[in-house]
């Protein structure tokens, strides 16, 4: 059967992309291999969450088994200027594009609720609605689909959008007749391996987590690896280096979504007033933001780290009331940090 014509067009109105379907039993057989791969060498750091839904995690069917049919729509979040421009700005903090706004998660969940709901009205169907909180890989059910494709940095790209898409996918048990998937049309480019500041590509369509900034910076816990912080510059949540080089984003779009237009608080924010930000200040600036989600310590650690790289020498007084801190994660960020801005 074929998507009711009152969905698509809801969807549209949503704010989404086209529908895109995939027929969950055509996934490409390796998908399993490659995470058990990526498992075994613990590129997933300490993210043990993906090691303990590994087999749900494999196939969707694994999750739910009476999925037949996912459907995946993308909502671009296209930022209006170049999200590399702070990085030459050494006394300025860099936040990932994606969580310059609103938290996505619950702008989407809600929206796709309200699809799902009349799929399954239209259609008599159960559904199921997952937006990147579910052990569901959902970029290769978005290449499968259609929607675009995973490049060298795994992550997904668009020829329409680039790569600013969010991606939110609803299971149901009904067939649905799928759309074609998209191929690979990253070529010879290498782009996005080479400006990575960690080198945390061992190799084109493999990421190690553990040397990756958005995991450093949201993920990792305690004390980051003096060799690895000195390589963050001022990324102080997230990283959109591989994204924001990719050639594709030519055809990129600036998101027409109110709700996903960035701060201007944090587009540029000045790593001296962030890092004197007590929880309170913290919670309140950042209320509404996947940045909360990390708390107030592992953000100021970050700010910290990048003011030790900054080489801005009017930002060493910032570090010294974190220099004896109860926490030695801050007090170690604190210390590195004015030793850097010493020498």
């Amino acid at each position: 059967m074929s998507l009711p014509k009152p969905f698509i067009t809801r969807a549209e109105k949503l704010g989404f992309t086209a529908p895109f379907i995939a027929d969950v039993t055509g996934l490409d057989r390796r998908i399993p291999e490659w995470l058990a791969e990526y498992i075994t060498n613990n590129h997933h750091g300490t993210m043990d969450w993906m090691k303990s839904t590994q087999d749900r995690r494999s196939h969707p069917q694994n999750m739910w088994t009476e999925t037949k049919s996912a459907i995946v729509l993308g909502m671009n979040y296209g930022p209006e200027t170049d999200p590399m421009v702070t990085l030459s700005k050494p006394e300025l903090g860099t936040i990932s594009v994606y969580a310059r706004h609103r938290d996505y998660h619950e702008l989407m969940k809600g929206r796709l609720k309200e699809l799902a709901g009349l799929l399954a009205r239209e259609l008599g169907a159960d559904v199921k609605v997952f937006v990147d909180t579910a052990p569901l890989m959902e970029k290769p059910l978005a290449a499968q689909a259609g929607l675009g494709w995973q490049g060298k940095h795994t992550n997904l790209v668009s020829r329409d959008f680039g790569s600013w898409l969010f991606i939110g996918t609803i299971l149901t048990d009904a067939i649905i007749e799928p759309t074609a998937p998209e191929i690979d049309h990253c070529g010879s480019c290498t782009s996005c391996l080479d400006i990575c500041p960690t080198n945390a590509f061992p190799a084109p369509y493999k990421l190690d987590a553990r040397k990756c900034i958005s995991y450093l910076t949201i993920e990792h816990a305690g004390p980051i690896d003096e060799e690895l912080r000195a390589l963050m510059g001022n990324h102080i949540y997230g990283c959109d280096d591989c994204l924001a080089v990719c050639p594709w984003n030519k055809f990129a779009q600036t998101s027409n979504e109110i709700k996903l237009q960035a701060r201007d608080d944090l587009n540029a924010p000045r790593l001296k007033e962030l890092v004197a930000l007590d929880e309170q200040e913290f919670r309140k600036k950042f209320a509404g933001s996947p940045i909360k989600r990390i708390g107030w310590a592992r953000f100021i650690r970050n700010v910290l780290y990048a003011i030790g790289n900054s080489g801005v020498s009017a930002l060493k007084t910032s570090t010294t009331p974190y220099i004896d801190h109860s926490d030695p994660v801050l007090a170690d960020a604190a210390s590195w940090a004015k030793k850097r801005l010493e020498h």
